[in-house]
């Protein structure tokens, strides 16, 4: 199969990773891509933006197959068109992709399905919002509706936080009107990953992310930086998660769900937090031995069962941790939005040849010979290893090897993880 690819960060670098290993790939398209894509595929200068254009490189190039990665094409529909244009695509309609376009329908569609959420309200005026968060007190969560890049959440602590919180998401344009403020849950994060055809769920992985900036779950949120999987085995909430988990579209037969919920695509359970997904992606992908393009044509249209799917996704047993390597922190945002360009590291192949490492680029591109850092979030060093521990270990030993004084990234990803590790040997 001919095969594009679209998107440029750490997940689609993730993707066009596993996708090239297939041999059912013929030759792989990636737009825009990144200094890392590059090493897995032909990097095209596409507008995603404008659908047309894409199209048209389909067909002039032969493509047979499209993987579409960020969230934005999907909710503007591309998948909706490339299917009028008769060519296949892996991701959900616009409809669909709804659910990672609007946390509030998102939040609706639960509540309305009795799937369990945690308690909000939605708004479109900040004072209104404000009141409520005066009512219900702090802790408390504020939530751009729309996609915010994982910028658009804020814990806070106090109310005078909240309100803060609400007023910046109120007056960045890009961040939407809408806002949902919600309950705060104490507890560790998990997210679960399946494949679905509309009909079938295909369990894939677990993991768990770090969303805070700094050590200890500390500062605030970010798009992620970094993940483990599999998260610690949990046999009460993987009960309760589990109708939604395995047959998402038939949850309680309700016509809105099975309308909303993608017919084909690679799905999130999680708490329902719209948002960056490339850490605990690159996670699933490390610990699957699914070939990449083998499974996807199985969840495409007319897919029936998803049976080739289910042949070929079998998880590997090691851990694996992904430190998320991106400049200095800024106060109000957690991570620099983007810095001019800057030289990111002369040993990034040294790192990559350590045992059971992976390097994924997300903001770089190529200058001559040179990788050059484009954006606040850069690169994400990933090792598998027998424990959650070893894989940390791998993990930091490479990123200790990339020569880069601007860089930042957490030095605990699966702390957790490693705490229970070593409670339960002793050490």
């Amino acid at each position: 199969m001919n095969i594009l690819l679209l998107g440029s960060g750490g997940r689609e670098h993730a993707l066009a990773w596993k996708i090239a290993a297939s041999p059912l790939t013929d030759r792989l398209f990636c737009a825009p891509g990144n200094a890392g894509i590059a090493q897995e595929a032909e990097c095209v200068a596409l507008d995603l933006a404008d659908h047309g254009a894409v199209i048209a490189f389909c067909r002039a190039n032969q493509v047979d197959f499209v993987v579409v990665g960020p969230e934005g094409p999907l909710v503007a529909g591309i998948v909706d068109d490339l299917e009028a244009a008769g060519i296949k695509a892996f991701g959900p309609t616009r409809a669909a992709a709804r659910l990672e376009g609007s946390k509030g329908f998102t939040k609706d569609l639960c509540r309305a399905n009795g799937i369990p959420t945690a308690a909000y309200e939605r708004f479109t005026a900040p004072d209104a919002a404000k009141a409520y968060v005066r009512a219900r007190g702090a802790p408390i969560v504020v939530k751009a509706d729309g996609l915010a890049a994982g910028k658009g959440v804020v814990v806070a602590t106090t109310v005078a936080e909240a309100e803060a919180a609400i007023d910046m998401i109120a007056s960045q344009a890009e961040l939407g009107t809408q806002l949902v403020v919600e309950e705060f849950l104490a507890g560790e994060e998990a997210s679960f990953f399946v494949l679905s055809d509309g009909e079938h769920a295909l369990p894939l992985a677990s993991a768990q992310d770090h969303k805070r900036v700094l050590d200890g779950d500390r500062g605030p949120n970010t798009g992620g930086m970094g993940a483990y999987s599999p998260r610690p085995r949990d046999d009460a909430a993987d009960e309760r998660a589990r109708p939604q988990r395995d047959r998402p579209s038939h949850h309680r037969g309700h016509e809105e769900a099975r309308r909303a919920l993608p017919r084909r695509a690679l799905c999130r359970a999680d708490d329902h937090r719209p948002g960056a997904q490339a850490d605990r992606i690159q996670c699933a992908l490390r610990r699957s031995r699914n070939p990449g393009a083998d499974a996807a044509p199985d969840v495409g249209p007319g897919a029936g069962a998803g049976g080739g799917a289910r042949r070929h996704a079998q998880e590997l047993r090691p851990a694996l941790v992904c430190g998320r390597r991106a400049h200095r922190r800024d106060g109000r945002q957690g991570l620099s939005r983007r810095l001019s360009q800057r030289h990111a590291d002369r040993r990034l192949a040294e790192a990559a040849t350590l045992e059971g490492v992976e390097i994924f680029h997300a903001g770089t591109a190529a200058d001559g010979d040179r990788v050059v850092a484009t954006g606040g979030r850069v690169l994400n060093v990933s090792a598998l290893g027998a424990s959650v521990g070893a894989a940390q270990a791998r993990a930091y030993t490479a990123i200790d090897r990339i020569r880069w004084p601007e860089g930042f990234c957490r030095r605990d990803i699966g702390w957790q993880a490693v705490a229970r590790e070593k409670a339960s040997t002793g050490g």
